[in-house]
């Protein structure tokens, strides 16, 4: 009760903050902001990709990979009614019946704008939760790959079925905020090392016998950039009958998960920093094991810093040029916290160290190298490896890539 209880105070503090025009990057975010007010009954098209090299210095191995390609479509109804949608191709192709590449749905909703200040969308909606989830352009972060924070524990990208309020404040300039009701997710396909991130239903036969509200605050102050963002839903939205002889808590918010982060980017001049930490909380852990096996952890949580520079100018380039230097550091614990049911392993503990350089010839186009270190916990021996693979704790990797968006 004292994760529930602390879940919703923070549920409903946050229902007095509000939502920030998004940087305008693209003509989905062009359409976004109400900046395209000539051509009623017009549709607009948007996208982005990326792909990259990929030479891991243990094994002497190479691969490459059309990590993704993104198509927007987006149509003006009217002043006020707006359609947004993506689709997503991962990894180049479709494998049929087997592991590949996804072909999915990564966003589809109205927006109906109530006026200047306030808006609702309603669909399939990537909530505001972290940084990436809801801003994850590849020419939007340094590195080839998203953070890993926001990867595994803040699920990328994060979509479901529901309804979101945003608004900004008229009393204090940049203060922003959202409120949103969604489906739930299911506790059957959590697991140890990925948290929550199976259980969602990204939009494909989501129970709504469960549900979640979310909640962000956004503040915006002079150079900074201040989120406080959280997510409390049930995670059992099976029949009374099931629930009980599995003896789990169903119903609205039935064996309830929590998720809450904050961050604080700054940027001055060629200067960036950025700051977020993250936490999981699953109560019901114990009963999630019993019932599924799936080795559900009880508390995650992890948090990331980066700084990075832009040297462009230093270097007499073209002022459309930039050249940025950077370097993230990564904490991450998925098993910070066990059922008395649950098997600990201390891989699930990682650091990251990236380091890199991201060239933009022209706005929309990134060229990235990075080297990546990983840090692991020492694997639990009792834990079968049925294809005896040596383990490492270490490991580190070098990173070519390419990304784009318009």
């Amino acid at each position: 009760m004292r994760y529930l209880s602390t879940s919703i105070f923070l549920s409903i503090s946050i229902l007095f903050s509000k939502v920030a025009s998004a940087q305008i990057l693209t003509n989905e975010d062009s359409l976004a902001a109400g900046l395209q007010k000539k051509d009623l009954n017009s549709t607009y098209s948007s996208g982005y990709g990326e792909s990259v090299i990929q030479y891991n210095l243990r094994s002497k191995l190479a691969n490459a990979n059309l990590t993704r390609n993104v198509l927007f479509i987006g149509h003006r109804f009217s002043n006020k009614v707006n359609f947004f949608s993506e689709w997503e191709l991962e990894d180049a192709k479709i494998e049929g019946g087997e592991a590949g590449g996804e072909l999915a749905i990564e966003q589809m909703f109205i927006k109906f704008d109530l006026n200047s200040n306030n808006y609702i969308s309603a669909g399939l909606i990537i909530p505001r939760i972290g940084i990436i989830n809801e801003n994850h352009l590849p020419t939007t972060f340094n590195s080839n790959a998203r953070p890993v924070l926001e990867t595994i524990l803040i699920p990328s990208t994060w979509r479901e079925i529901g309804v979101c309020y945003y608004g900004n404040s008229k009393k204090v300039a940049g203060l922003n905020y959202s409120l949103g009701i969604f489906n739930g997710l299911n506790a059957a396909s959590f697991s140890s090392g990925k948290g929550i991130r199976g259980g969602r239903f990204e939009g494909r036969d989501a129970t709504m016998s469960n549900i979640a509200v979310t909640g962000s605050v956004l503040y915006y102050y002079q150079n900074f950039r201040i989120q406080a963002s959280t997510y409390l839903g049930g995670s059992n939205g099976i029949s009374n009958t099931e629930a009980d002889s599995l003896k789990l808590k169903n119903g609205l918010f039935g064996t309830p998960v929590s998720l809450s982060e904050f961050n604080i980017q700054y940027t001055k001049n060629n200067f960036s920093l950025k700051l977020l930490g993250a936490a999981l909380l699953i109560p019901d852990a114990f009963a999630i094991n019993r019932a599924f096996n799936n080795n559900t952890p009880q508390e995650a949580y992890g948090t990331y810093a980066e700084v990075s520079y832009n040297i462009a100018p230093l270097i007499k380039m073209n002022d459309l040029k930039q050249l940025i230097i950077f370097t993230r550091y990564e904490y991450i614990n998925l098993n910070a916290k066990i059922a008395s049911n649950g098997i600990e392993n201390k891989v699930f503990e990682k650091m990251y160290l990236f380091a890199g350089l991201v060239y933009k010839p022209i706005r929309g186009v990134s060229i990235k190298f990075d080297y990546m270190f990983a840090r692991t916990g020492q694997q639990n021996e009792a834990i079968i490896n049925p294809t005896n693979t040596p383990f490492y704790r270490n490991n580190s990797q070098l990173n070519l890539g390419l990304g784009y968006s318009f």
